[in-house]
């Protein structure tokens, strides 16, 4: 299988050439994982942590996919919190439901961490961020929020930015305010996913590559038939999020790409420690947001936009050059070095699918633009319930969630309208 070599700044940088073997034969393990991006790795490196022999497979190669395309900000921001704690209060008090959400928006971070440093990954992992007031009312939406993680113990960790201020953190006219988070972080994800796969690997997992699944045999033993071969498990994981094609009976009309763009400039010398003197991550207040950092050698790369036609754009330079000379007049007709898209898995009402095929056939997908943490955290919530710690699981396995009725086509649609719908109130915001 010839696998698409994204043409990113984090394959040019990627700081491993390990490539893993194409799967042949038959193999018999405790559970099998499908997907090697941060779902599936991060599930599979929690089961081999627990003693579970784990097979995963991936049909491209590891982190092909958003995982090693996003940009890389680690936040405790969640698109569907709204949805989120509506559904929540369904199920808990008020106060579990606060709980609740507060855990997915900090815990992945502790997961990535500890990762990090427990298997020296290498991934240009630095602390800092800013969430970026567009308009002077997002200040008052902020307030609330510095309230919330100053009350919640964070007072040390945050810091509610005034207009006048922003010249400390970025050298730009554009923002009214914010929110400095020293808990948040930003990373290189793909050498973060690679990284945790050459753990899982070490740990005795199996992992493969350029090895598409053909079918999930369901049964009191279910298996994967593959090209070449069959891998029969205890338990199987699906972690392909919007990539793969499998189960379309039940999963079909649930999740769509959204295709955003990212691009990366010219190193930028001594500009870059102008421009953001604290080496932030920063996006901003919008419901289609511009989001950027600066690479470990000095580049800045920014991201914004989405496309919910489910059709990739064609000249990512030109369309955000114009957001990048509006945030940084310095960098009018600055070169563009890198440019690429990744497809976002939405989920109509925002919130994380996880669930059940079968008694022994698991799902996990549909992040809506937030996975790098979040994505950590459900690694850890399907490692537990497939080992019978369902707790977490069950919460999410409750939830209810949009179906589009005829497929993904009305699905695309759907998404389109409710984003023209957004849109609109972004104009009175």
């Amino acid at each position: 299988m010839q696998e698409h070599v994204t043409p990113s700044y984090y394959n040019a940088t990627r700081n491993s050439d390990r490539r893993y073997p194409v799967f042949e034969g038959d193999v018999r393990v405790d559970v099998a994982v499908v997907g090697g991006g941060f779902t599936g790795v991060a599930t599979g490196l929690e089961l081999a942590e627990r003693g579970r022999k784990v097979a995963l497979v991936e049909a491209q190669s590891i982190g092909w996919g958003q995982s090693g395309r996003n940009g890389g900000q680690v936040t405790g921001s969640l698109s569907g919190d709204g949805a989120i704690r509506r559904q929540l209060l369904r199920q808990m008090s008020e106060q579990a439901a606060g709980e609740f959400i507060w855990m997915l928006r900090w815990r992945g971070h502790d997961i990535i961490r500890r990762r990090v440093q427990q298997y020296g990954i290498d991934c240009d992992l630095k602390m800092g961020h800013l969430h970026a007031a567009y308009t002077p009312k997002a200040m008052d939406e902020f307030s609330r929020a510095y309230a919330e993680m100053v009350a919640r113990g964070m007072a040390d960790e945050v810091e509610l930015v005034q207009a006048k201020d922003i010249g400390r953190f970025l050298d730009t006219p554009l923002y009214h305010g914010g929110i400095y988070n020293r808990r948040n972080m930003h990373l290189h994800p793909l050498n973060l996913c690679l990284g945790e796969a050459q753990a899982l690997s070490d740990l005795g997992g199996l992992v493969f590559e350029n090895s598409p699944v053909l079918e999930i045999v369901h049964g009191a033993t279910p298996s994967l038939r593959l090209p070449q071969g069959r891998i029969v498990a205890d338990q199987i994981v699906l972690a392909g999020d919007v990539y793969h094609q499998l189960e379309q009976r039940k999963l079909s009309g649930m999740i769509f790409p959204a295709p955003g763009g990212i691009v990366t400039t010219e190193p930028l010398g001594d500009l870059a420690r102008q421009l953001n003197p604290q080496d932030l991550a920063v996006y901003d207040s919008r419901f289609v947001l511009d989001y950027y950092r600066m690479t470990a050698d000095g580049r800045l790369l920014f991201g914004g936009g989405a496309n919910y036609s489910g059709q990739p754009s064609r000249d990512l330079a030109a369309e955000l050059r114009p957001c990048i000379e509006r945030t940084f007049p310095q960098l009018r007709r600055v070169a563009i070095d890198y440019q690429w898209s990744c497809n976002m898995g939405i989920v109509i009402n925002r919130i994380p699918q996880l669930g059940k095929l079968a008694p022994n056939v698991w799902f996990a997908q549909g992040y809506s633009g937030h996975g790098l943490a979040t994505s950590h955290i459900v690694g850890e919530v399907m490692a537990g319930a497939v080992m019978a710690e369902s707790e977490t699981f069950d919460v999410f396995q409750r939830f209810h969630h949009v179906r589009a009725p005829v497929g993904d086509w009305l699905g695309r649609k759907m998404l389109s309208l409710g984003m023209w719908y957004y849109l609109q109130l972004e104009r009175f915001r």
